[in-house]
């Protein structure tokens, strides 16, 4: 035995386990979450106390989270699955009942030192147990039909309290991340071919019943529609976001006009510009360079998540592993999706960069999943 390794096993057991940590991938979780703690700084004007510092401690907050659910096993987390999906329902009914309203929405739980967000837990929540699901069931079993329609159960029930708020975006998380998970379990492509058939069906009957008194959609979800359509349509109206978004976009050039120079952000032409456009302002800042940098850590991050679940000999660390990359896949892709003007504008703020306290939270707990899937995939 070498001098390290009689090192190694002299250390108490849970600091080894801090040994065999994900930390490069902890390193660009911190690396994406400074650039936002940046932003923030330059869109209050060099005021660190408004939005940075806050923004800074959460994450902090939160990198310590990350650290001891690693030091969890696994299988715990997964004994835990229900617990998690129960507690989430009863939040997002408890929203229903007495949840805060803002910006014309009811997302919110006001817990006395933060308002919670309930919907974001349960993208976690969800994942977890659909996870412990297929980690239990027979996989001959997968695809037959009666043990498919219990995880659709899972996914729909939690979407239909979400989209009640409404919250078009996080519902649609809720069901990719959800659907990643079964995929990955093995579920027939044909499921997944009558589900684009009927979103197919759906789409089109977004549009036939508007205007009637059972139209599927709130009213301002269309006109954020007929922006995405036609954002030329009403430039000092409802396109005039998205057309100030673009504006912001490509003014950078390829290296950004500087560090709080950017015009768009200095005169207020963007709105929300610390939390959903908080991208456009870092393209202004900092151009195609700063901006393809960012994506690039957040294509690194899939990447070391795909490798733990791949590396993992525990069905249910290498689901659950998938779906927190799915759903973080998903967070950052509708908001540049939404902020370049290829998706409708559905008010997803860009995970670790835009300001948000349960949203940092909740994305570092699913990451604490990760580093416990990888500290303990040898199992």
């Amino acid at each position: 035995m070498s001098y390290l390794e009689y090192s190694v096993k002299r250390v108490p057991a849970g600091f080894r386990k801090l040994l065999h940590f994900n930390w490069a991938l902890a390193l660009l979780l911190t690396a994406i979450a400074s650039i936002g703690i940046l932003m923030l700084y330059s869109v209050a004007g060099g005021d660190f106390s408004r939005w940075a510092e806050p923004q800074m401690q959460r994450f902090g907050a939160g990198l310590v989270l990350m650290l001891l659910m690693g030091l969890v096993p696994i299988w715990v987390w997964r004994g835990m699955a229900g617990v998690a999906y129960g507690v989430s329902m009863l939040l997002l009914v408890g929203v229903e009942v007495a949840g805060s309203v803002g910006m014309g929405a009811q997302r919110w739980i006001d817990i006395g030192f933060m308002r919670l967000q309930p919907s974001e837990l349960m993208k976690i929540a969800l994942v977890m147990l659909l996870a412990a699901y297929y980690d239990w069931l027979d996989t001959k079993k997968t695809s037959r039909p009666v043990w498919v329609l219990i995880p659709v159960a899972m996914i729909l029930l939690p979407t239909m309290l979400v989209l009640r708020q409404p919250d078009l975006g996080t519902s649609l998380m809720l069901i990719g991340g959800g659907g990643a998970v079964m995929l990955v379990a093995g579920v027939h492509w044909a499921y997944f071919a009558s589900v684009i058939a009927a979103t197919g069906g759906a789409i089109a009957s977004v549009f036939l019943t508007r205007g009637t008194p059972w139209q599927v959609l709130q009213d301002y979800q269309y006109r954020r529609i007929d922006t995405f359509l036609d954002p030329g349509s009403d430039p000092l109206g409802a396109g005039y976001h998205i057309n100030q978004a673009k504006i912001a976009l490509g003014s950078g050039g390829w290296a950004g006009k500087g560090f709080m120079q950017g015009t768009q952000s200095r005169l207020n032409f963007l709105p929300e510009k610390h939390t959903d456009f908080i991208f456009n302002i870092l393209a202004e800042e900092f151009g195609f360079i700063g901006g393809m940098s960012l994506l690039i850590l957040y294509g690194l991050v899939i990447f070391f998540c795909l490798v733990t679940a791949i590396q993992s000999k525990d069905r249910f660390a290498s689901l659950v592993v998938i779906g927190i990359a799915a759903s973080f896949f998903l967070y950052f892709g509708v908001n540049l999706a939404m902020v370049m003007g290829l998706a409708p504008v559905v008010g997803k703020p860009l995970p670790l960069v835009s300001y948000g306290g349960s949203a940092m939270l909740v994305v570092m707990l699913g990451f604490g999943l990760v580093q416990s899937a990888h500290v303990h995939r040898p199992r």
